[in-house]
């Protein structure tokens, strides 16, 4: 077991930033054929760089959507509407580049397997009423706060971009305090950084931290470290499809296999299996078998069962991590068709997740974050 005094780091970043751009670009085609036809078979990619879209990945559909439709208004609605933020929504090229899934792919699929090989993880800790680790749950509420006081006004000068960071410090492996705090807001140019500081402490960073226990404790806060942000977006950094998993996921407080969410319909266990042990995680914490549980689980292309799963609650288990996995065995189907039945995932339900994390969202109806198996487990456990 790890030391229970340090300190852990997150970080999230708003929907205009380009990776998250390409995500929501990718997870709103998705959407749109699942709408049509819940059974689209869905592997799409996006690329943005300055002035350009490129769309590109396998998708086996009797829907029918306008792709260069669906980019535009997707970055309408993040808020790259003027030429002179970098990037426009009616002026930027859209390109297209789809075929048809590998039938060496769908052979495995259209028998009830999983979409490819590979491994995902699921955590759930006790730090959080959404039962999540405390730096990415704070990270994401000052990125979401920095897209909010840019749309709804409060700070005109803000542009779509930017990025945030906490620092918590741990003792007894208990969250007791922020450390630090970064803040990176994309804005126009010539605003004086020293009204940018002002502004991102008072209006994004006092918001989110007098809603939180940490009141009080004084940290070091950082706004634009270089001094100047008004560069950015696709701009800026050329975007990519699945590039902030960490982001999605836990902050890089719990491992991850690898595979990216967004762009993939529900036969790739790389999305579905990643949410479906998002749910049995959480479903031991709030059972209290644990305070903190990690579930990995296996698949191999074409295959229904998994090839293995394995458990650590990192030494707070009531109960061994062997009879939590035996638990799982018999109270949770983890075949790909299980999965989708249980969590409902043949709907389009997945551009809203793109941004801010797929879990711990209390603010989105996805069945990942339900607890309703928490009773049955803590009978079941024998604790």
């Amino acid at each position: 077991m790890k030391n229970s005094n340090f300190s852990f780091t997150s970080e999230s970043v708003t929907e205009g930033h380009p990776d998250k751009l390409a995500d929501q670009i990718s997870d709103a085609v998705l959407d749109a054929l699942l709408e049509q036809d819940p059974m689209s078979r869905v592997a799409c990619e996006s690329l943005l760089t300055t002035g350009m879209v490129m769309v590109a990945g396998e998708i086996s559909t009797s829907a029918y959507v306008e792709i260069p439709e669906i980019v535009r208004r997707t970055l309408e609605q993040v808020g790259y509407t003027r030429a002179k933020f970098g990037f426009d929504y009616q002026t930027c090229g859209v390109m297209t580049a789809i075929q048809s899934q590998s039938p060496d792919i769908a052979m495995g699929v259209d028998v009830g397997g999983a979409g490819d090989q590979g491994m995902m993880f699921g955590y759930a800790c006790n730090d959080t009423p959404e039962l999540m680790p405390v730096p990415i749950m704070l990270a994401h509420k000052l990125a979401r706060q920095l897209a909010s006081v840019r749309k709804n006004g409060d700070l005109r000068y803000l542009r779509p971009d930017g990025k945030s960071q906490v620092t918590v410090r741990y003792e007894n492996g208990k969250p007791v305090r922020v450390e630090k705090v970064v803040v990176s807001a994309q804005h126009q140019p010539n605003v004086p950084q020293s009204t940018i500081r002002e502004d991102i402490i008072e209006r994004v960073i006092r918001p989110v931290f007098l809603a939180e226990c940490f009141e009080g404790n004084s940290c070091d806060i950082y706004v634009n470290p270089t001094g100047n942000f008004a560069v950015g977006g696709p701009q800026g950094d050329t975007g990519l499809t699945g590039r902030k998993i960490i982001v999605d996921t836990y902050g890089g407080m719990a491992r991850h296999g690898g595979g990216c969410f967004s762009g993939k319909d529900p036969t790739k266990v790389d999305r579905s299996a990643a949410y479906m042990m998002r749910y049995v995680a959480k479903n031991i914490v709030a059972a209290e078998l644990a305070d903190k549980c990690e579930i990995q689980v296996a698949y191999a292309i074409g295959q229904r069962e998994p090839m293995n799963i394995s458990v650590d609650t990192f030494g707070t288990g009531r109960v061994p991590d062997e009879r939590i996995v035996e638990l799982i065995r018999r109270y949770f189907d983890l075949t790909p068709a299980g999965i989708m039945k249980k969590l409902d995932l043949r709907r389009p339900i997945y551009k809203q997740t793109a941004a801010y994390g797929h879990f711990g969202r209390t603010d989105l109806d996805v069945a990942w974050e339900d607890v309703d198996m928490a009773e049955t487990l803590q009978k079941e456990s024998g604790m």
